[in-house]
């Protein structure tokens, strides 16, 4: 049986969503892992049937009760993305906060984020901090992560890179900046948490 790389991970997808069917009907809680499985297996089942996109998507949202899961789970799925195939072609659904429906007793169990005001909070408050002009050469987009040695970034990434030794972009933890081709713009780097500079680095 030859299988290219989509059904393959259809085949583990259904795996694990069979091992979440046995885990709810032995009466225990689903992890997120479980959760998220069920969901995109009912997606995936619904468009195999011929469904709509919205038939679909419905189905995800129904596959799993916000009670079926181990506390915490409810508030770390937040979303979920699955590419499937309907009548009009091949579709993306998102899910957004999937085990919304109904009320919880502790929507602030284990996992949940609880955030202030975005004007209260410091971002690398603190911290060494320089500006670097950067200069795209590339012909395709460049996308650099928040806490990646930006020394080592993309060497069509055309700036100061000395200067640039033992420094991160100061932004959010998980954010990114990008540049398109040709593009110049003007970047604020922070120290790395843990390194003193090209004389005498620690350990990072």
């Amino acid at each position: 049986m030859h299988l290219i790389p989509w059904e393959e991970e259809r085949i583990q997808l259904f795996g694990a969503a069979e091992l979440a069917r046995r885990h709810r009907a032995a009466g225990l809680r689903l992890n997120h892992p479980e959760a998220v499985a069920l969901i995109c297996d009912a997606m995936l089942e619904a468009a195999r049937a011929g469904s709509t996109y919205e038939e679909a998507e419905a189905a995800g949202l129904a596959a799993v009760d916000p009670d079926e899961v181990i506390p915490g789970v409810r508030e770390l799925l937040t979303e979920v993305r699955l590419e499937v195939l309907v009548g009009d072609g091949s579709r993306l659904i998102v899910l957004l906060d999937p085990l919304g429906r109904g009320e919880l007793p502790d929507r602030f169990g284990p996992g949940a984020l609880v955030l202030g005001d975005l004007e209260d909070r410091e971002v690398n408050a603190g911290r060494e901090a320089i500006n670097l002009v950067v200069t795209s050469g590339s012909r395709r987009q460049i996308r650099i992560s928040s806490h990646y040695p930006f020394h080592r970034v993309n060497q069509r990434l055309e700036f100061d890179r000395a200067a640039a030794d033992g420094f991160r972009l100061d932004i959010p933890a998980g954010a990114y900046t990008g540049w398109e081709p040709g593009e110049t713009k003007s970047v604020r780097l922070v120290r790395v948490a843990g390194t003193t500079g090209a004389a005498g680095r620690a350990a990072r």
